[in-house]
Formats: C-alpha cells, sequence, structure tokens
C-alpha cells in the first residue's frame, strides 16, 4: 500500500468514526420533548414556619417580656380596684370584679403570601464558551420549563420561604442541534428519564432584609443543594428580587459552578475544543400569587 493509499484509508477512517459519533449522538438524543408538564413540590402557607436558633430564641425573649407586660397590668389593675374599695369604704361592699383578660396580639395569617413562578414569563439559562471550528464562542443554553414555589412574609421576612425549583434539563436547547442533543444523551443524560430534571433545594437564605414593600428591590442568598445527573452539590445563587405588587414577584438568580464537580464532561467532539471548565447559570423568574 503506497503512502497516498495509506492517507485516503485514514481520512475515510476518521470520516467513518466521525459520523458514526455524530450518528450516535443523534440517535440517543432523542427530541428534546418534556415527560409531562413542568411542576414542583408546592408550599403549605397554612404550615408553621420553621424557626432558626436566632428566631426560637428571639420568639421565647418576647413571650417572657410580653408575660411580664401582662403581670405589671394586672398589678396595675388590682391597686386600682383596691383604691376604688377604699374610697367606697362606708357604703355596701360591692361584688369584686375579676380582672379584664390581656390577649397577646397575633400576626396576620395574611402577612404570608404564596407565589408560585410562572413558567411562560420564566426563563432558565446556562453560559459558557468554547472553541468552534477554531472560533471562540458563546455558548447559551435555555428553557422556560422552570417551577418553584415562593413564600413572602410581609411582617417577618427571615421567616420567608422558598420550595424546590425545578428545571426540565432535556428542554434546554441551544442555537445548534447537534449540541442540543449532545446534552440530552452524554452531557446532562437528560434523554434517560431517571435525569431528566435538574433540582435545586434551598436550605438557607442569607441576608433577607428586616422588612418588605411593594415597589423595592432587595438582594440576598440562597444557598441550597443542587442536583445535576443524580449528583448533589452545595450551590449558592445571587438573588435580586422585585416586588411589583401584592399580586406579583419577579427576579434574578445567579450562580456559577464547576461543571466537573457534578461527573458532568465534556465529550471530545469534531470541531470543538477549550470549553471552559466553569457554567453560569441564570433563574429569571416571574412569580404570582396563589389565592388560598
Amino acid at each position: 500500500m503506497n503512502v497516498r493509499t495509506l492517507a485516503i484509508a485514514l481520512v475515510a477512517l476518521l470520516i467513518g468514526a466521525g459520523g458514526g459519533i455524530l450518528a450516535y449522538v443523534w440517535a440517543v438524543g432523542a427530541s428534546g420533548t418534556p415527560s409531562a408538564t413542568i411542576s414542583a413540590p408546592t408550599l403549605d402557607i397554612n404550615a408553621v414556619a420553621t424557626l432558626n436558633p436566632t428566631q426560637a430564641f428571639d420568639a421565647v425573649t418576647q413571650v417572657a417580656q410580653l408575660n411580664s407586660t401582662v403581670r405589671d397590668l394586672q398589678a396595675t389593675i388590682d391597686a386600682m380596684n383596691a383604691a376604688q374599695s377604699a374610697a367606697q369604704a362606708p357604703q355596701p361592699t360591692a361584688e369584686p370584679t375579676s380582672a379584664p383578660t390581656v390577649e397577646a396580639a397575633v400576626p396576620e395569617a395574611a402577612a404570608r403570601t404564596l407565589y408560585r413562578i410562572a413558567p411562560a414569563n420564566s426563563l432558565v439559562m446556562f453560559a459558557l464558551q468554547e472553541d468552534l471550528r477554531g472560533v471562540r464562542t458563546d455558548v447559551v443554553g435555555q428553557t422556560t420549563e422552570v417551577a418553584g414555589d415562593i413564600i413572602v412574609d410581609f411582617a417577618n421576612p427571615s421567616a420567608s420561604e422558598i420550595g424546590v425549583i425545578r428545571i426540565n434539563a432535556r428542554t434546554l436547547a441551544t442555537d445548534n442541534d447537534f449540541r442540543n442533543r449532545a446534552l440530552r444523551s452524554n452531557i446532562l443524560q437528560s434523554a434517560n428519564d431517571a435525569y431528566e430534571f435538574i433540582e435545586f433545594r434551598p436550605t438557607s437564605l442569607v441576608g433577607l432584609p428586616d422588612s418588605v414593600s411593594v415597589g423595592e428591590t432587595y438582594t440576598f442568598n440562597i444557598i441550597g443543594d443542587l442536583t445535576i445527573t443524580g449528583v448533589t452539590q452545595e450551590a449558592t445563587f445571587t438573588t435580586y428580587v422585585t416586588v411589583d405588587s401584592e399580586t406579583q414577584i419577579r427576579g434574578t438568580a445567579t450562580a456559577t459552578a464547576a461543571y466537573a464537580d457534578w461527573g458532568i464532561r465534556i465529550p471530545n467532539a469534531p470541531g470543538v475544543a477549550n470549553v471552559t471548565p466553569d457554567v453560569t447559570l441564570t433563574i429569571e423568574f416571574t412569580a404570582d400569587r396563589v389565592d388560598a
């Protein structure tokens, strides 16, 4: 076999191998159609919010102060009754009257409001860079398939809650169909029903404001467990939330993560090189009030 024939054979082999890879990705990547309408576990607006240690201590302190105030008030009432009895001593003794009952003020339940993310008005995105055929390229994938509940406690913002945020990874799409199929077949493996959804389960809200008002924007961090392809790692989202009205809030949550921490790898593909090791995850959401 001469050199020219050998070269042709090698090129044919490489083309065949590349074509085989592309054919495999195309076949396994599926169409990106979700298995069901997006939804997430719901929050119960009537459930008693769990107090963290600081809130629990404050609550105990407030109860003790309230009890002390009630005792002082009762002593004042008793003294006033005694003085009145002494002033009326020449007259027949009146039947003693019971002291009025003092009731502690209780925050109104209406102060806690449940909002639910509206997928049609929301967007989830990931962004990274790669060299595509020698050209540095921004890769952006996005989907509107996101769901989750948020409870805003206007009377006590530190008691606000965020439920599980669920994203349908199968519907994430970029501007390249082969890349999309690679996402579903090899990278996020979302064509597999077991890995169709990405979930973020918040564990703490850091930096919540002391008060919340309509028309204002607030910044805080959401720390939680992010699960992708069955692997869970902690992630922190820097979050901006605007209270547009009593019936709607909107916001943006952003995190930067090393996808290798979730066991995600970018497979070798013809013409693709130098993919950045970090990915930026962004959730732009609008949430509407859910009336009980």
